[in-house]
């Protein structure tokens, strides 16, 4: 019986041909970004100077699926598609009657999700002659992707990684150099973003807000290079979705339909790319899964920030997007998860959240790094920091059907494994790692600087 499986595996024919649009189907349109200066929805015009036509169309399309390009699924076919895998060894030590499903992302190249995005990202801009990426990365996760893609057209990379995450992981500043990317801590005295914020702060453990400044600053510097974002806006949520879409058959192979989805939440990507399919599903009665955001206790924008215009950067040279937000200016504390490290969550993320078809909840890292060595010690995988908070809410949600007898299916992503991320579990082992919070004044004082429309 399909069912006494635990691994459901597609071949290279399944990988899906088209992105899916999740705006189309939703009840109302999302808030269009404004021009930081005029205030105004901004154009193709207004993001030329950062992004290729092809990417500015798919930011905006109204279309339900777009064309996955034939140069994109040829690098695609180096690992996908990825494994669903039930978690039965986890399962059983929970003692739990849910069956937990996990989409394995960690089999990529860069061990994670990120080359979803990056790998047309570098196509497209490839295609219209770009010689140069540069962006910002958190945990490394994102830089080593796109360092990964830009290897794949022979394109040159050049990455900011923040400051905290570049101290705690030399391993994935390694990988991302054996791809061939330039890389510097953030914030640097190498752009005016860079310089004025090591005058406020010379010791500043910096941000993503901070280092997408200066990835943004740089590339408007030079005619033959663009910027390249690993998250929060629509086009990279819409690359993700082949996540989605390959659960959906995978799911239907296991015989199983999902009650709960849960997902790491930092900028979006992997919560929408998982997601996104299924709130199709729901939004045509096809299923009713309950679908909850899950984010760090320390970084909170959807559980305590607040829904309203805000610059994506630290500086302000983005444009306005409206989404939930701690404020441009917030710099949260160095959690291991420095993938989720960002003041704000992506627009259409928000949105949906605004419209109700989404929850959300914030784990503190302790809990966290528990259930990682919980779902390591019986699954073999360990998880990189980020998943982590999806595998503790999956299991709160296990134990939550041990207590009421509820036989659910949960159904999560493992967005990447924790290979190089060891110096966070070592933190944990040993006791130095602690939970990490933020006065409510300190997120007030931040708020204060977001522009008021």
């Amino acid at each position: 019986m399909a069912t006494e499986r635990s691994t459901f595996l597609l071949d290279e024919t399944q990988i899906p041909t088209q992105w899916y649009n999740l705006v189309p189907d939703l009840p109302a349109p999302p808030p269009p970004p404004l021009h930081p200066g005029t205030r105004e929805p901004v154009g193709p015009d207004d993001l030329a100077p950062l992004f290729p036509m092809a990417l500015i169309q798919q930011e905006v399309t109204a279309d339900q699926y777009v064309d996955i390009p034939g140069g994109v699924l040829d690098v695609y076919r180096i690992w996908r598609p990825s494994p669903l895998v039930r978690a039965r060894r986890l399962e059983k030590l929970l003692d739990t009657p849910a069956k937990i499903f996990f989409k394995y992302e960690g089999v990529s190249p860069a061990g994670s999700h990120k080359p979803n995005t990056a790998v047309p990202q570098a196509f497209y801009n490839a295609q219209e002659g770009i010689r140069k990426l540069t962006t910002e990365t958190g945990a490394g996760q994102w830089g080593t992707a796109l360092a990964f893609a830009t290897a794949q057209y022979g394109m040159e990379c050049e990455v900011w990684q923040v400051r905290s995450s570049y101290d705690q992981k030399p391993a994935r500043r390694t990988m991302m150099e054996i791809y061939g990317a330039t890389l510097h801590p953030s914030p640097s005295d190498l752009t005016e973003a860079g310089r004025t914020i090591l005058a406020a702060d010379p010791d500043s453990t910096g941000s993503l807000g901070i280092a997408i400044s200066e990835a943004v600053e740089a590339a408007l510097q030079a005619d033959d290079a663009r910027y390249a974002l690993g998250s929060v806006l629509n086009h990279v949520l819409l690359h993700q979705t082949v996540i989605g879409q390959e659960a959906l058959i995978q799911l239907e192979m296991a015989e199983a339909v999902p009650d709960v989805i849960v997902g790491c939440t930092g900028g979006g990507s992997n919560f929408g790319g998982l997601a996104f399919p299924f709130i199709r599903e729901k939004l045509a009665g096809r299923m009713d899964p309950v679908i909850r955001c899950v984010e760090p206790a320390a970084c909170p924008s959807l559980t305590r920030g607040e829904y309203r215009y805000d610059f994506g950067d630290t500086i302000g040279m983005t444009p306005l997007l409206k989404m939930h937000t701690l404020g441009h200016g917030f710099i949260p504390d160095p959690i291991h998860a420095g993938g989720l490290r960002y003041h704000g969550m992506a627009p259409l993320v928000s949105h949906v959240y605004e419209l109700g078809l989404a929850e959300a909840e914030a784990i503190p890292q302790l809990e966290c790094f528990q259930a990682a060595l919980m779902f390591a010690r019986t699954q073999g995988i360990v998880p990189a920091p980020e998943p982590t908070h999806a595998i503790a809410a999956a299991i709160r949600e296990a134990k939550r059907c041990k207590e009421s007898g509820e036989e659910k299916t949960i159904l999560t992503a493992l967005c990447g494994h924790g290979h190089l991320d060891t110096a966070a579990y070592d933190a944990y082992l040993h006791g130095t790692m602690q939970d990490l919070d933020f006065p409510e004044d300190e997120l007030r004082a931040a708020m204060d600087a977001v522009p008021v429309l």
